[in-house]
């Protein structure tokens, strides 16, 4: 069995990590820190985890994370990089739900998240983690950074018209909706529920720290310049993530067949299902699973594409996907854990 720590159990990535490590068939939950919470059994602040996990939050401060195999980090930016030599030193692999090792330039890191990067070494071999097209780095790697939510989107939205460089790439568009747990278990005027219930809006139009995990990546899928318009929006639910992203098809790629290209794409990926032409689908339908759902459409046969992208933001979109991750990290089945039947109405 996998011996498992998670550092920052209480917010709401920590607690979709306890929800399924706790019937993980490999994975044995050994540590849960909170600076808060130390003493307090983790049933007594997550009811739902009764009778399912009798652990206790231990002390940040002090807890021996060296004893685990693999520790998940679901904490604000920074607390990653700080742990990270002396994990890796001590033989532990870690799990960085926040961004401290998404982006690979340490510049740019400072720049989005007006932090220093306090371990660049570190940095230059973290594996991103996106097993659809990372899995063979995920495999051997000793630091994973899990994928933002709104990225994973984009990136299994657009990855194979970029790999097969059917469309302009220096204009792509994603218009991302979210649900309000995106924004953290934490109290803030803008997610309070007076403010966020009955009511829709864009937020970091002109700049987003999603945008340039973003481009960097989808670069590497491009022989050509990426250029993004991504504007996300905050929709009143709770859950749930829906990305409509377009791209537009070079004249010599008209002929193309983009469904069939998509379910070649993804025939073997267990997480991402490709629907039916003409589908359109809703965030319900991958909610509290890891599944993420794409419906291929293509205006009176134009040359504009057109990609629905549905998916739990907080299961694929963070804690299933880090999951999924760890699987791989292990040599476990990647799916283990993992088969949870979207939950409707």
């Amino acid at each position: 069995m996998i011996k498992v720590g998670i550092v920052g159990g209480t917010g709401y990535t920590g607690v979709e990590l306890l929800r399924i490590l706790a019937q993980h068939p490999g994975a044995e939950l050994t540590m849960i820190t909170s600076r808060k919470e130390a003493g307090t059994p983790v049933a007594d602040l997550y009811p739902s985890l009764r009778g399912f996990l009798d652990l206790p939050f231990s002390d940040t401060a002090t807890a021996d994370l060296s004893q685990c195999d693999v520790v998940f980090y679901a904490t604000p930016h920074g607390v990653a990089m700080a742990d990270a030599p002396k994990m890796v030193a001590a033989g532990v692999k870690i799990i960085d739900l926040a961004a401290d090792f998404r982006l690979q330039d340490p510049a740019k890191f400072e720049q989005w998240y007006k932090l220093s990067h306090s371990c660049p070494d570190l940095l230059a071999e973290a594996a991103y983690g996106l097993p659809e097209l990372n899995r063979a780095a995920i495999a051997k790697a000793r630091i994973v950074a899990n994928p933002g939510c709104y990225p994973t989107t984009m990136q299994l939205g657009f990855a194979p018209l970029l790999k097969k460089g059917l469309v302009d790439a220096s204009h792509l568009i994603a218009d991302c909706k979210s649900g309000v747990s995106g924004a953290g278990r934490k109290a803030e005027l803008g997610t309070a529920f007076s403010e966020a219930s009955d009511n829709f809006k864009a937020y970091g139009v002109t700049g987003h720290r999603h945008h340039p995990e973003t481009i960097e990546k989808l670069q590497l899928l491009s022989s050509e310049p990426v250029g993004l318009l991504f504007s996300p929006h905050l929709v009143p639910m709770i859950r749930g993530m829906h990305s409509t992203l377009y791209a537009r098809l070079k004249p010599e790629a008209l002929g193309t067949d983009v469904q069939a290209l998509f379910e070649d794409a993804y025939r073997d990926e267990p997480f991402v299902d490709v629907l039916p032409p003409g589908s359109h689908p809703d965030t319900r339908s991958t909610r509290a699973s890891n599944m993420l759902r794409i419906a291929v459409h293509r205006p009176d046969a134009g040359d504009t594409v057109v990609l629905l992208v549905v998916q739990d933001n907080l299961v694929k979109g963070a804690s299933g996907q880090a999951v999924q991750c760890m699987n791989l990290m292990f040599g476990l089945d990647e799916t283990a854990g993992l088969r949870h039947v979207p939950v409707l109405p």
